[in-house]
């Protein structure tokens, strides 16, 4: 039996320096950077075994990290359960169009699915028209509006 292209595994503390270059390619995507005691704080929250709010999924490639999904379980007024965000969703360049992308949602949705939250939810830009091809396969875009200061 031929083994699976990839898998998917919860972030572990041997990950720092793949999940940081993983991350950090993301964040360009966005425009974005983070200082390093940000990139040490989140990584430590994301493979806690003490916080249960902030989590991380990362699909491999033999030793390689080719994709990752944080996401944060939190309260809601109009639940009793926790919803949950999707924060930060990412496939390397070179590793998209094999359903990871997908995979890493639907692992996140397992995870919802396990703690009982009835909501998993998640921004992008409204020009990042090739993952919401795929966001619209697997989700249901919602007629609110995103307001930040």
């Amino acid at each position: 039996m031929d083994s699976p292209v990839f898998e998917l595994r919860k972030l572990n503390k041997d990950d720092f320096y793949r999940w940081k270059s993983l991350w950090s390619t993301y964040l360009a995507f966005y425009n974005s950077t983070v200082k390093e005691l940000v990139y040490e704080t989140t990584f430590e929250r994301l493979v806690s075994n003490d916080n249960k709010a902030q989590n991380a999924i990362v699909a491999c490639k033999n030793t390689e990290m080719i994709g990752l999904v944080h996401f944060i379980f939190h309260p809601d007024n109009w639940n009793i359960e926790d919803d949950c965000y999707l924060q930060d969703l990412f496939v390397a360049e070179t590793a998209r169009g094999g359903g990871i992308g997908r995979s890493l949602i639907e692992a996140v949705y397992a995870e919802a699915d396990k703690r009982g939250s009835p909501s998993v939810y998640w921004l992008t830009e409204e020009s990042n028209k090739q993952a919401r091809e795929l966001y619209d396969k697997v989700a249901r875009a919602t007629s609110f509006i995103e307001y930040s200061r």
